[in-house]
């Protein structure tokens, strides 16, 4: 499969067809839009049919709509989006336009060797949310900021689909040192990738690699095609290192309704 041909198979199985839990997804002529009913996310546009003729009305139409139901959402708009500016159209209705981030694809049936390497690592999947304790206390180290949000979203996702969500966290010397999970939405050709956060005085110890193995593991024993990710330069030359692939970059824009509403 060519990149053009993995991209269209990616924007048709992940931003067309793709559902998620605890959201209501809706198809108009213009848009794909997920809403959140669990109360304690966003919603979302993953996909869009624009032209410079009705990019405007369609964008206005999003915000009255998500302002009406009292929800903030994110557009995450894709490189080959059109229209064109797509970006900085959404900036000029108040978007604000996060950092962009490289969509990278690993294709599980020509990853290399390492990945199906016995873990050497201490690595244990968590399946109580009461274990969430050492996945929040590895995301407030390495990110110096309140990780309450692992509790309601990952918490929420071992109680309510935990054939969905699988969290794993690698220890050293009993001590919670990084943490990773992976998301498979049903009926999907792909997985998606989260985390791999790995405290600063255990980095350098092959962490990272053993979650990403442990999580392409899974996903083969699964019958999942594809491993999807998106991801910050930081991380992006050990993902092609191992065989992702880039497809492209995407702009999470979000639009938050008590500001702009």
């Amino acid at each position: 499969m060519n990149k053009a041909q993995l991209l269209a198979l990616y924007n048709q199985d992940q931003r067309i067809d793709i559902t998620f839990p605890g959201m209501r997804r809706e198809i108009t002529p213009d848009v794909v839009r997920h809403v959140d009913t669990s109360e304690i996310g966003e919603g979302m546009v993953t996909y869009s049919w624009l032209t410079e003729a009705n990019a405007d009305r369609v964008i206005r139409e999003q915000m009255q709509y998500f302002e009406r139901i009292g929800q903030d959402f994110e557009w995450k708009v894709y490189d080959h989006d059109q229209p064109s500016g797509l970006v900085d159209r959404l900036r000029g209705f108040g978007f604000e336009i996060e950092d962009a981030e490289a969509v990278e694809v690993l294709d599980l049936n020509a990853e290399p060797e390492i990945l199906w390497q016995p873990l050497r690592h201490d690595i244990r999947r968590i399946t109580n949310p009461e274990q969430l304790v050492d996945v929040q206390a590895i995301e407030q180290q390495v990110w110096d900021e309140d990780a309450s949000w692992v509790e309601y979203l990952l918490g929420e996702a071992l109680r309510q689909y935990p054939d969905q969500m699988s969290i794993y966290v690698a220890y050293v010397d009993d001590q919670p040192a990084s943490a990773a999970w992976i998301f498979f939405p049903n009926g999907s050709q792909f997985a998606s990738l989260f985390g791999g956060a790995t405290v600063s005085r255990y980095r350098s110890q092959g962490l990272y690699t053993a979650l990403l193995a442990v999580r392409a593991q899974e996903a083969r024993t699964r019958k999942v095609h594809f491993l999807t990710v998106d991801t910050t330069s930081m991380s992006r030359p050990i993902l092609e290192k191992l065989g992702f692939e880039p497809i492209a970059l995407t702009y999470p824009c979000k639009w938050r309704y008590r500001v702009y509403g």
